[in-house]
């Protein structure tokens, strides 16, 4: 009986041992693990040779090797040509973390190119314009494209770089699940690879075959910048080859496991790669689990069980990455995946060739584009799920190691998963706590609360489209207030309030309500060009108010100022409430005069958190006004470096009894109201 308990073990350890290092592995690089450049943050030029050149709205960003590589963003026209060698003046800058909680870290994802700074440049020279044999040809390969209809395609399956296909269709292959289609990985590289050894075998032995096969898929890699998910697939087909050709009898799990540490070694920040983690984690799941798939000779359940095993090893890195998840996409990717896999991808390479057959890809493109924006449409299933914490990550690969092991027993507990996934997005409605949290929107202002149970999520005004790196637009709503709701579980806003019509406090409320959904959207009674516009796009419930109540499930909203001034500034609705015993002033950008209309007006109490009026401008924020409601906690959102020396130095003396934090310095600051707890995301 005992032999029989440890053969059993034996088994479940074969399988849970490997991903349990994997996870490990995970771990520790992602915590300990420091960075260490041959740049310095002093340093005023680069030098190098290029290796990748995107051309993106007003300016023109290069990669270059040079100490090691750097990424320089140069605001002027640049004729780039890969290969050649540039110096650049300019300043080094270090790259931006995410100063918003949950959301997209640039620094972490540059670190996976190994690239540890960014270079502002003022002026490029070239140094040196000869450029040797392989970027002579990769040059070729992206000039061949040029006049191709379908070059933005050819670009992503052939060459690996997809930033030229729509944002939109991009957007909606996301939605739908099947962004991995559209990189090149694992299955291309397969194929690609049993192409060549087709071709070669015809020709040369066996061996030959193989090693040529190699040395083409090394140059592919330099072609395509060596990317995690190509970079893993190539390493991943020579070590089963050598594999293969010595007659090793390594199982392949363990090749794919020996790879990973191999490519960690090399780049330990491989692990901020979402394509590296989706690439391998699927790909184990998929070799330790092939029985599941083995089993079943109907060849289209043997694809949907390689889909719902793809699945379920791929979600919780969705989930922690785009907060959302769509419950159709192992059916999605049913009829995705092989007119990708078997028609799109090979035509894609015979087109390559063979121009005259561009026509024909584009059709199929299009069909394929207008199948994903149609289907992105059903969004019913496409659900919205709260940030993991690293335990419950664990927990989820737990759960789901569990799940398939029964399934490879014959037993089928799926619809467990399915559960877990319900009662996660619906986890809001357990919390138990209101949280108050500033969103560092730069020069502007963006507050959310969030009500215990799931009883009301309220966001008081958006901030307004900022420069980044200096000069290029950026898109708020996008890539910070809409990722961050869904990253709390939000998938709707109940309220909408825009204190006042200024940019910085409603410039974002169009591109954030066309969306997001939004039920009730209210104003202040002076509604400038920008607050028209607002209203014009808006479908829900509009309110306009100046003093006055709203009650949200027994919390109550004080509209307190009244002062009409048919001034932006003064006018900023002013709101007073009470959650959970915290007594909280928010002051738009109400001025003194805003402050001593409030004094004369209302017996406020002593306030435990203010958000700070102005931006810590020196004309709020009077001596008077902070004596009476003395706030324990100053809450003030100022962007970096901003032009208007905001927050100004008299009014942090006058807030000095208080503990002030700001946007500024301390990134996002959140509140537990509940439990009276400060977190903040420290640029």
């Amino acid at each position: 009986m005992s032999q029989v308990l440890v053969i059993v073990f034996m088994k479940k350890l074969k399988i849970i041992l490997p991903f349990s290092i994997f996870v490990i592995i995970y771990v520790i690089f992602a915590i300990h693990y420091k960075p260490i450049s041959k740049y310095s943050i002093d340093d005023n030029n680069v030098e190098g040779y290029i290796y990748d050149c995107q051309r993106q709205d007003d300016k023109t960003i290069l990669k270059i090797k040079g100490k090691e590589n750097i990424l320089i963003n140069y605001y002027n026209d640049f004729d780039c040509k890969l290969g050649i060698k540039i110096r650049a003046t300019g300043e080094v800058k270090k790259p931006s973390q995410n100063t918003n909680f949950n959301l997209f870290n640039y620094q972490n994802y540059l670190l996976s190119e190994k690239i540890n700074y960014t270079f502002l440049a003022r002026n490029i020279n070239i140094v040196n314009a000869k450029v040797n044999i392989f970027y002579k040809i990769k040059n070729y390969l992206y000039q061949h494209i040029k006049n191709y209809k379908s070059e933005n395609y050819l670009k992503a399956l052939v060459l690996g770089n997809d930033d030229d296909i729509n944002i939109g269709v991009k957007g909606s292959y996301q939605t739908n699940g099947i962004s991995h289609l559209i990189a090149i990985s694992g299955t291309q590289i397969t194929l690609f690879s049993c192409l060549l050894l087709y071709i070669f075998n015809k020709i040369f032995s066996k061996n030959i075959s193989y090693l040529l096969t190699i040395l083409l898929l090394l140059f592919y890699l330099f072609v395509t910048n060596f990317q995690a998910s190509i970079l893993r697939a190539t390493l991943f087909f020579i070590i089963l080859t050598i594999n293969k050709q010595f007659e090793l009898k390594i199982d392949s799990y363990i090749l794919l496991i020996i790879t990973c540490g191999i490519l960690l070694v090399f780049n330990p920040f491989y692990i901020y790669s979402l394509g590296f983690l989706l690439s391998f984690v699927t790909s184990f799941f998929l070799l330790i689990f092939s029985s599941i798939i083995n089993k079943q000779k109907n060849y289209l359940f043997k694809n949907l069980n390689i889909s719902l095993i793809a699945f379920l090893a791929s979600a919780p890195i969705l989930i922690n990455n785009f907060f959302q998840l769509n419950l159709l996409s192992p059916l999605i990717n049913l009829y995705f995946v092989p007119i990708m896999t078997f028609v799109i991808y090979p035509l894609s390479l015979l087109t390559f060739i063979f121009k005259p057959l561009d026509d024909i890809l584009f059709i199929l493109i299009q069909i394929m584009e207008n199948a994903s924006l149609i289907i992105s449409q059903i969004n019913f299933l496409n659900l919205t799920f709260h940030h993991m914490n690293i335990l419950v990550f664990i927990l989820y690969y737990i759960l789901i190691v569990f799940i398939l092991y029964k399934w490879s027993k014959g037993k089928n507990y799926l619809s467990l998963f399915f559960i877990v996934l319900i009662i996660h997005h619906n986890i809001n409605y357990l919390n138990p706590y209101s949280t108050l949290t500033m969103l560092d929107v730069g020069q502007g202002d963006s507050i959310l609360i969030k009500l215990k149970n799931n009883k009301g999520n309220i966001l008081i005004d958006t901030g307004g489209q900022q420069a980044y790196d200096g000069k290029t637009p950026y898109d708020i709503a996008k890539n910070i207030t809409i990722p961050y709701l869904k990253s709390e579980g939000i998938d709707h806003l109940d309220y909408l309030i825009l204190t006042h019509g200024d940019f910085d406090h409603a410039g974002m409320a169009i591109n954030l309500i066309k969306n997001f959904k939004v039920n009730h959207l209210i104003l202040n009674k002076e509604n400038n060009d920008l607050e028209n516009k607002i209203t014009k796009a808006f479908k829900g419930k509009i309110t306009n108010i100046s003093r006055g109540v709203v009650t949200i499930n027994n919390i109550k909203l004080n509209f307190l100022n009244g002062l009409n001034k048919h001034n932006e500034n003064d006018d900023s609705l002013i709101i007073y409430t009470k959650i959970d015993s915290q007594n909280i002033l928010l002051m738009g950008d109400a001025s003194k005069e805003s402050e001593k209309y409030l004094l004369n007006t209302y017996n406020l109490p002593k306030m435990d958190i203010l958000k700070v009026g102005h931006h810590g401008s020196s004309t709020s924020s009077s001596k008077e006004f902070i004596e009476v409601i003395s706030p324990k906690i100053s809450l003030i959102s100022a962007g970096k470096n901003n032009v208007y020396g905001h927050p100004h130095q008299i009014t942090l003396q006058t807030l000095k009894n208080s503990k002030i934090f700001t946007t500024k310095k301390d990134g996002a600051i959140k509140i537990n109201l509940t439990k009276n707890t400060i977190l903040t995301q420290a640029r």
